[in-house]
C-alpha cells in the first residue's frame, strides 16, 4: 500500500554529516543534563507523598514553594499539574511522621498564606519499593538492547546491529534529556513509554535495512550510498502512513487523555519524532561508515535476483 512513489532518490546520505553532528550534539547536551540536572523521578521510584492541592484563583507557584521550605523541605518539586490553579508537591519521607501528618501541616501552612487552598490528594509509596522499581526497570532497559542486538546481527550483520543500537539508544537518551532540561516528571508510564520507543524505532531500522538488503540485491551496480537513498526513498510511503496513524493516536491522548497520560503520550510524540530521523541519519549513515556492502548480505547472487529493468543488470560486481 502507497500513498505516493517517488521517482527519483532523495540523496539523504549527500547531507548525512551535517544531520549527524546535530544528532551529536543533541546527544551530548541530553547526556549533560542528565548529570548536571538529573531526572525529576516520581514517588513510585524516589519514595516519599505526592500531594495535590487545589486553588480557587492560579496559584503562585514562588509563594508555594516558600511555604514548602519553610516547613524544612529543601528542592521539592512544585508544579502545576493539569491546570494553574492544581499544584503538585512531591515531599520526601520523614521520620515519625505518616504521609497524613506531612500533608496536614503543608496544608495548615498553605492555608495561612491562602485560605481557599483544599486538598485533593495525597499518596505515599516506600523508598524500597521505588529502588526495586528503578533495578526493575534497568533490567528491563539492559534485556531489550541485548534483544535488539542479538536480533538484528542473526538477521542481517553485526554492522546493521551496531548502527541500530546507536540509534536507539540516541533516541532513548535523548528523550530522557528532554526530561531532565525540563524536569518533567520520570514515571513508571514515562519508563513504558520509553522501552515501547525502542522498539517502535528497531522496526523502522529493520524496514531500512530489509530494503537495503533487497536493493543490494537488485541493483549490483549501485554504490552503497546510492543504495542506501533508494531503500530510503521507497519506503517514505510506507514511513508516513505508520507514523502518521500512530502520531495522530498519540496525539489524541497528549491532548484529550488528561494528566494521567500526558507525560506517556510526549515520551512517545518525543520518540517517535527522533524514531524516524534515527533510523534515517544514524542507523543508515552509522552503517554507511562502518562500511557495509552488498557481500555482507548476499554471498552468491543469481540472474533471478536481477531486476531485469535495471540497465545495469548483469554487469559485475
Amino acid at each position: 500500500m502507497e500513498l505516493f512513489r517517488i521517482k527519483n532518490d532523495i540523496p539523504f546520505m549527500r547531507h548525512v554529516v551535517v544531520l549527524n553532528a546535530i544528532s551529536l550534539t543533541a546527544f551530548v547536551l541530553a547526556v549533560f543534563f542528565l548529570f548536571s540536572r538529573g531526572l525529576n523521578l516520581s514517588v513510585e521510584f524516589t519514595g516519599g507523598t505526592v500531594i495535590e492541592v487545589a486553588y480557587e484563583q492560579p496559584a503562585d507557584l514562588g509563594a508555594v514553594r516558600r511555604v514548602v521550605e519553610a516547613q524544612g523541605f529543601a528542592d521539592v518539586p512544585v508544579q502545576n499539574f493539569g491546570t494553574s490553579r492544581d499544584v503538585l508537591m512531591r515531599l520526601p519521607p520523614q521520620a515519625g511522621k505518616t504521609s497524613g501528618q506531612q500533608a496536614d501541616e503543608l496544608l495548615k501552612a498553605l492555608k495561612a498564606e491562602d485560605p481557599t487552598v483544599t486538598l485533593r490528594r495525597t499518596e505515599f509509596v516506600g523508598p524500597q519499593v521505588g529502588q526495586e522499581l528503578v533495578e526493575d526497570g534497568l533490567k528491563a532497559l539492559g534485556m531489550v538492547i541485548a534483544g535488539i542486538m542479538l536480533y538484528l546481527a542473526v538477521r542481517f550483520e553485526w554492522k546493521y546491529a551496531v548502527s541500530a543500537i546507536i540509534a536507539n539508544l540516541h533516541d532513548v537518551i535523548i528523550i530522557l534529556g528532554f526530561f531532565a532540561f525540563f524536569q518533567w516528571e520520570f514515571s513508571l508510564a514515562v519508563l513504558a513509554a520509553v522501552l515501547a520507543v525502542l522498539g517502535y524505532s528497531v522496526n523502522e531500522s529493520v524496514v531500512i535495512f530489509d530494503r537495503i538488503r533487497e536493493t543490494f540485491r537488485r541493483y549490483r551496480k549501485k554504490t552503497t550510498v546510492e543504495v542506501i537513498d533508494h531503500a530510503i526513498t521507497s519506503t517514505i510511503s510506507r514511513t508516513v502512513i505508520t507514523h502518521g496513524s500512530t502520531q495522530i493516536m498519540v496525539l489524541s491522548m497528549l491532548l484529550f487523555g488528561g494528566p494521567t497520560l500526558y507525560y506517556f503520550a510526549l515520551a512517545l510524540t518525543i520518540g517517535i519524532l527522533f524514531g524516524i530521523y534515527s533510523s534515517i541519519f544514524v542507523a543508515a549513515g552509522i552503517g554507511m561508515w562502518l562500511g557495509i556492502k552488498r557481500e555482507d548480505l548476499i554471498s552468491d547472487t543469481k540472474k533471478d535476483d536481477i531486476d531485469p529493468n535495471d540497465p545495469n543488470a548483469g554487469a559485475s560486481v
